[in-house]
């Protein structure tokens, strides 16, 4: 089926102006000033755009959907997380692959691809998380990237689980460096925090309160140096994922000037909520629970800097959605047991643009490269995706800034029990959004079709 989009104002990570936006066969194939009637084939589906932005179908870098985690799942499975993202703009996924530690690597990849099959509204792709590696599964990493997964992810943290030694970390990111693939990494300090949990706990700390002070921002700034040190050794190309603070940005900016091919993501909880969050009475703080912990507010300014700067590259929200009522109190008696996350994957573009661009931190540029453009290039995606240009796929979202409302659980699709951001004032939304050329929201409902997602298989490009 044909689509038009006419009217807009088409904003890209480089380009501001208006026009028509013409697709056929899932692909852009016609951007002009004004595409005559006579060009649009019978039946096409046209959106009128006047007044209203079109971007690129947003990215989001770094998420959860199938976890196992801390005894429990994670609450959404792909219809529901795809609803929510697609509501909010959001057409593509890259969701992480956390096997245990005694899983199998190709296993974890079939098990985790064989939920978002059928599933899956969004188009979708994946990051390898290495939890062990010894020379006997090397091969099986080798099979997941000629399948198409051309990221791993690494874990500085949650020691006894998914952290890696030393010795295996050196070796895992040398064979990246050798495939080309790029590290994504949980950058603390494994070991300290595992003393702060036990000692905190020992003298009788067990509220979600204590979580943040069990993970300083001085475990996580350490976490990136050691990293990025390894990565200066060998030359990986390293990504540092939901970078929370200061002091940590300022480690990977340091090692930047050094040489290290790094790139720096955070997450929006860290730049609209801060550390009050989580004291929070009667445990509703385990709501906003997530590791690295929230901070102080002096450190949200520090990270709309960074993205205005371009110094962060991208805004993700690792969205890890636990309800609050059977799952978040599974830590009643001790914060570490509970399940980390807050689910963001909807209100993401909402945020940045409610609490970015109209409050006058970024540009609606900034915004698109930031939110897509660069989780396209630096993963293997672009032009295919991160782009309004000819032959990209039609991910489209077609955006009303003059939209009023509140972000409410009551309007969300993810099957979690609260929202994070419940009440507040939101700034536009997304009135059409396109997936490959069929619309598949409006107006932030969902109206599309579940399983029209497909799996984006990459190649290496680092």
């Amino acid at each position: 089926m044909a689509l038009l989009i006419r009217g807009g104002r088409i904003i890209t990570a480089t380009e501001d102006y208006t026009a028509d936006v013409y697709a056929e066969d899932e692909k852009i194939t016609r951007i002009e000033p004004r595409i005559d009637d006579k060009l649009v084939a019978p039946g096409a589906e046209i959106v009128d755009a006047r007044g209203k932005y079109v971007f690129p179908g947003f990215i989001d870098p770094h998420v959860h959907i199938y976890l196992p985690f801390m005894g429990t799942y994670a609450a959404d499975d792909y219809a529901s997380a795809s609803k929510a993202a697609l509501a909010g703009g959001t057409t593509t996924l890259i969701e992480m692959i956390c096997p245990g530690p005694s899983d199998e690597p190709v296993a974890a990849f079939e098990t985790w691809k064989s939920k978002a099959e059928g599933l899956a509204a969004v188009d979708y792709t994946f990051h390898m998380s290495v939890v062990r590696f010894e020379e006997r599964i090397r091969d099986q990493f080798r099979e997941i990237v000629k399948a198409g997964v051309a990221s791993f992810k690494v874990f500085l943290a949650y020691k006894g689980a998914l952290n890696l030694s030393d010795e295996d970390l050196f070796a895992a990111m040398k064979f990246a460096k050798d495939l080309g693939v790029i590290v994504t990494a949980h950058c603390e300090n494994a070991d300290a925090i595992d003393a702060l949990q036990k000692s905190l706990l020992a003298a009788g700390n067990t509220g979600p309160e204590w979580h943040g002070p069990s993970r300083p921002p001085v475990v996580e700034a350490d976490g990136v140096h050691h990293l990025c040190t390894f990565a200066e050794l060998l030359g990986t190309h390293v990504y540092i994922v939901h970078t929370s603070c200061a002091a940590a940005l300022r480690e990977a900016l340091g090692a930047r000037q050094r040489g290290v091919n790094v790139w720096i993501e955070s997450v929006i909880p860290h730049f609209v909520l801060d550390e009050t969050a989580v004291e929070k009475a009667q445990f509703e703080g385990a709501k906003y629970v997530m590791s690295p912990p929230l901070r102080a507010k002096a450190n949200q300014d520090v990270l709309w800097n960074g993205v205005k700067t371009r110094q962060i590259s991208t805004i993700a929200t690792d969205h890890a959605p636990f309800r609050f009522s059977d799952q978040k109190t599974m830590g009643k008696d001790a914060f570490t047991k509970i399940p980390n996350g807050i689910p963001s994957v909807q209100e993401r573009v909402d945020l940045v643009y409610t609490c970015g661009v109209a409050a006058n931190r970024l540009n609606l540029q900034t915004m698109v490269d930031a939110c897509s453009t660069q989780a396209a290039k630096l993963f293997g995606l672009y032009p295919r995706k991160g782009a309004i240009q000819l032959g990209s796929d039609a991910d489209l979202v077609v955006y009303d800034p003059a939209y009023r409302g509140t972000f409410s659980k009551e309007r969300s699709y993810s099957n979690v029990d609260y929202n994070a951001y419940e009440g507040w004032e939101q700034k536009g939304r997304a009135a059409a959004v396109t997936v490959r050329g069929k619309v598949q929201a409006r107006d932030g409902a969902f109206v599309g079709d579940i399983g029209r997602g497909q799996f984006l298989k990459r190649e290496p490009t680092h």
